[in-house]
């Protein structure tokens, strides 16, 4: 006589692991949702792609973010302007000249932003801020002017010290962000910008601006 064979016996999913996975999701929908930004723009990007590549349900990924703006918004404080605090930090605590936090600024920029998928969120916005001008004063909000605010203190605290001389500091913020944005810009351009975009080199291009930056930055000699 057959007997039925036993249903088979699941592994109990244990509360710490479902808690695991549950603090997980947001990390892996915003890890999903800067990739698919990036690679297709704002206006392409579909929740529905953000939740399958994370690997959730749409209504799973809804559960954290409603809409698609606020994922954007999410993404942006993870990985740029949820930083601000840190830099704020570093830059109180820097003991070296202002010269040297110049540099430091342009190379930690590279590090942290530049050399990563999150500079990628300043050339979407660049590029669709027309169209979404709502993200685009979001983002001036959260990234460009904490951003120059940082470059003004260390412009202020240059001039104050007597190591830079007196500037116009709502035009000479523009001085120090610009080769940033450049780079982004030339990065994506490629060959339309560079005979050889194998050869390029970001650090050594970003320690020029910085050095030609700084010779106008300081005193003129008597």
């Amino acid at each position: 006589m057959n007997h039925p064979l036993p249903p088979p016996v699941e592994e109990p999913v244990s509360p710490a692991r479902r808690g695991r996975r549950k603090e997980a999701r947001p990390g892996e929908l915003l890890a999903a949702a800067l990739d698919l930004f990036v690679e297709k723009g704002y206006a392409a990007t579909r929740v529905e792609e953000v939740a399958a590549r994370a690997g959730v349900s749409k209504g799973t990924l809804f559960l954290y973010f409603p809409s698609k703006e606020e994922l954007f918004k999410a993404v942006v404080r993870e990985h740029i302007s949820g930083r601000f605090a840190e830099w704020e930090a570093t830059l109180a605590d820097f003991t070296g000249t202002c010269s040297d936090m110049v540099e430091y600024a342009f190379s930690a920029w590279w590090e942290r932003i530049g050399s990563t998928k999150a500079s990628g969120l300043g050339k979407l916005v660049i590029a669709e801020a027309h169209n979404f001008p709502e993200i685009a004063r979001f983002y001036r909000s959260e990234v460009i002017l904490p951003a120059h605010e940082l470059i003004r203190q260390i412009l202020q605290r240059g001039m104050a010290s007597g190591e830079f001389r007196e500037l116009d500091l709502e035009y000479a913020i523009h001085l120090v962000d610009a080769p940033l944005i450049q780079l982004d810009l030339m990065l994506s351009a490629g060959a339309l910008c560079m005979a050889d975009p194998s050869s390029f080199d970001p650090q050594k291009y970003l320690r020029t601006h910085a050095q030609n930056l700084l010779m106008g930055l300081r005193p003129r000699a008597a």
